[in-house]
This record gives structure tokens, C-alpha cells and sequence, in this order.
């Protein structure tokens, strides 16, 4: 009886150091932006309005689930002024070589036709002097049907001062192409980004855009 007793108490506190452990290892973040506007794949998505954004990430070896949302405009989502986006995923390096396959659920309030969902799969390089990355993204759902994919390509290089010199090229098929450059610094709790966009519809040149966005964001 004893040592049943024992083997059992040994049991709980074996139970109860793994939930404190893997209790620690668990990392919760957010963060808040306001962006002069908020351009995804080179378009405005608030109608060159202002953007205050915000969201909430988990993380536990490697794995992350998480919550972004932002203001839209209803002149580019009909009828719906808010977005907000849910994701999983997993993440981790080998050396120098990163990579992140997850999957992207945006929603929009008010119109659930807006509605859709991407699969991603990122690998990227450290080079030290210069860092790469390439996306690839595909849509599973909604009005993002399977053709609809994406290919993305990014630069990230160091510069003196701390500044982060940031630059994307992509290709949205069927809809159309995009870039941009930016220049990142952080300045105590916030960071700040001043970034140039542009955006070249595939079937109607007046489409296109440029854009320059200032964005001061902040994490805990």
C-alpha cells in the first residue's frame, strides 16, 4: 500500500513539473499599430485611409496560433469595415535556414462573401550581410479559389544605426503585381516603418497604385 501510494504521489509530481514546464515554454505576445494606411500585396485595403491594427500570438515549440485585425474600407469590401484574421502554423530554423508553413483565415465582418483562406509555406536565409526569403501561397477557400495563388519574394539587410532596409516583389495571380521598400527602426518600445508600395493590376492599368505608408507599431 505504500509504495502505491508512493507511485502514485511520484506520478503527480511528475504530471505537474511537465505542466509547469511546458506551461513555461508557452509565449504569449501582442501588438498595436496605427498605419497612415494599410496595404496588403500593394493595394490599399482602407481606401488610402488610416489603419489602427492589433493582434494576439501563442506560441509553443515551434507551433503558434494567433489573431490580427485591422479597419477596411466597405468602398473595397462591400459593406464591410473590419477585418480580422485567424492562423496556425509552424516555425523553426535549421542553422541559418528558416522556415514557417502555416494557414491564414481572413475574415470581414458584414459580408461573409468577402471571406477566405490561404496555405503558406515560407523558406528564407540568413546571410548575415543580407537576408532572403520566398512565400508561397495558395487559396483553399472562399472567393481565393485555388488558382489564385501567390509567389513572393523578400530582402531584408542590416544597415548602420539599427535600421532595416526591407524590400518584397510579388505576383497575385489573376489579380496582379507588386513591391515594396522600406526603411525600419526601433526606438525603445516602438518601431517604426516607412515604407514605399506599389501595385499593377493585371487587366486594368487605372487600377494601379503607389502608396507611401508610415506605420509606428509596438509589442509586449
Amino acid at each position: 500500500m505504500k509504495l502505491t501510494k508512493l507511485s502514485i504521489a511520484a506520478a503527480l509530481v511528475a504530471t505537474m513539473a511537465f505542466a509547469e514546464e511546458a506551461k513555461s515554454e508557452i509565449e504569449v505576445s501582442a501588438n498595436m499599430a496605427m498605419a497612415s494606411n494599410y496595404i496588403w500585396r500593394g493595394y490599399s485595403q482602407t481606401a488610402d485611409t488610416t489603419a489602427i491594427q492589433g493582434g494576439i500570438d501563442v506560441s509553443y515549440k515551434g507551433f503558434y496560433i494567433g489573431t490580427w485585425g485591422s479597419n477596411v474600407s466597405d468602398e473595397v469590401y462591400s459593406g464591410a469595415t473590419m477585418e480580422l484574421d485567424l492562423y496556425a502554423g509552424y516555425a523553426g530554423e535549421l542553422g541559418k535556414l528558416s522556415y514557417d508553413v502555416g494557414v491564414l483565415e481572413f475574415t470581414y465582418n458584414g459580408n461573409s462573401d468577402n471571406n477566405f483562406a490561404e496555405a503558406h509555406l515560407t523558406l528564407g536565409y540568413d546571410f548575415d550581410v543580407i537576408a532572403i526569403s520566398g512565400t508561397y501561397y495558395a487559396g483553399i477557400n472562399g472567393t481565393n479559389d485555388a488558382d489564385s495563388d501567390t509567389w513572393e519574394a523578400g530582402v531584408s539587410i542590416p544597415l548602420p544605426m539599427d535600421i532595416s532596409l526591407d524590400a518584397t516583389y510579388g505576383d497575385y495571380k489573376d489579380y496582379g503585381k507588386y513591391a515594396s521598400v522600406g526603411l525600419s527602426k526601433s526606438f525603445g518600445k516602438f518601431d517604426i516603418n516607412v515604407m514605399y508600395a506599389e501595385y499593377n493590376d493585371d487587366f486594368d492599368s487605372s487600377a494601379d497604385e503607389e502608396n507611401v505608408v508610415v506605420t509606428i507599431g509596438t509589442s509586449f
